[in-house]
Protein backbone atom coordinates (compact mmCIF):
# COMPACT_ATOMS: atom_id res chain seq x y z
CA UNK A 1 0.00 0.00 0.00
CA UNK A 2 1.17 3.68 -0.61
CA UNK A 3 0.65 6.36 1.25
CA UNK A 4 1.63 10.16 1.91
CA UNK A 5 3.47 11.29 4.44
CA UNK A 6 3.64 14.82 6.23
CA UNK A 7 5.96 16.23 9.09
CA UNK A 8 4.65 19.38 10.53
CA UNK A 9 6.65 21.67 13.08
CA UNK A 10 9.91 20.35 14.93
CA UNK A 11 9.62 16.87 12.80
CA UNK A 12 9.82 18.70 9.76
CA UNK A 13 13.21 20.38 10.94
CA UNK A 14 14.39 17.34 12.46
CA UNK A 15 13.71 14.83 9.58
CA UNK A 16 14.81 17.93 7.09
CA UNK A 17 11.73 17.18 4.91
CA UNK A 18 8.27 18.37 5.11
CA UNK A 19 6.97 14.53 3.68
CA UNK A 20 7.26 11.75 1.67
CA UNK A 21 5.34 9.17 -0.21
CA UNK A 22 6.02 5.62 0.63
CA UNK A 23 5.12 2.07 -0.11
CA UNK A 24 4.72 0.25 3.38
CA UNK A 25 5.19 -3.57 3.24
CA UNK A 26 2.93 -6.24 4.28
CA UNK A 27 1.39 -5.74 7.74
CA UNK A 28 1.75 -1.94 8.09
CA UNK A 29 -1.49 -1.17 7.99
CA UNK A 30 -2.29 1.36 10.81
CA UNK A 31 -0.97 4.35 12.04
CA UNK A 32 0.80 3.09 15.46
CA UNK A 33 2.06 0.16 13.00
CA UNK A 34 3.13 3.10 10.34
CA UNK A 35 4.65 5.35 13.14
CA UNK A 36 6.93 2.07 14.55
CA UNK A 37 8.34 1.38 10.71
CA UNK A 38 9.85 4.82 11.04
CA UNK A 39 11.16 4.42 13.70
CA UNK A 40 12.53 1.06 12.72
CA UNK A 41 14.52 3.39 10.03
CA UNK A 42 16.68 4.64 12.30
CA UNK A 43 18.11 8.34 12.94
CA UNK A 44 16.93 10.93 12.72
CA UNK A 45 13.34 9.23 12.69
CA UNK A 46 13.77 6.93 15.96
CA UNK A 47 15.22 10.42 17.53
CA UNK A 48 12.30 12.67 16.28
CA UNK A 49 9.98 9.58 16.57
CA UNK A 50 10.80 7.45 19.32
CA UNK A 51 9.55 5.89 22.77
CA UNK A 52 8.60 8.83 25.14
CA UNK A 53 8.31 11.94 22.44
CA UNK A 54 5.18 13.21 22.18
CA UNK A 55 3.56 13.48 18.52
CA UNK A 56 0.03 13.60 17.29
CA UNK A 57 -1.29 11.63 14.19
CA UNK A 58 -3.76 12.30 11.73
CA UNK A 59 -5.26 10.30 8.92
CA UNK A 60 -6.30 12.14 5.99
CA UNK A 61 -7.22 15.23 8.44
CA UNK A 62 -8.50 13.44 11.04
CA UNK A 63 -7.21 13.01 14.25
CA UNK A 64 -5.57 9.14 14.65
CA UNK A 65 -4.43 6.88 17.66
CA UNK A 66 -2.16 4.13 17.04
CA UNK A 67 -4.98 1.71 15.80
CA UNK A 68 -6.37 3.77 13.42
CA UNK A 69 -6.41 1.80 10.10
CA UNK A 70 -4.47 2.61 7.12
CA UNK A 71 -5.77 2.39 3.37
CA UNK A 72 -4.20 3.04 -0.14
CA UNK A 73 -3.09 6.62 -0.79
CA UNK A 74 -4.04 7.96 2.67
CA UNK A 75 -2.45 11.39 3.89
CA UNK A 76 -0.74 10.22 7.49
CA UNK A 77 0.17 13.73 9.13
CA UNK A 78 2.82 13.47 12.35
CA UNK A 79 2.94 16.66 14.24
CA UNK A 80 3.68 17.46 18.06
CA UNK A 81 1.37 18.82 20.42
CA UNK A 82 -0.05 22.21 19.63
CA UNK A 83 -0.65 24.63 22.68
CA UNK A 84 -2.50 27.84 22.66
CA UNK A 85 -1.63 30.91 22.97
Amino acid sequence: MQVRILYFASLREALDTSGETVRLPEGIDTAGALRQWLIRRGAPFADALGAGKAIRMSVDQTMANASTPLAEDVEVAFFPPVTGG
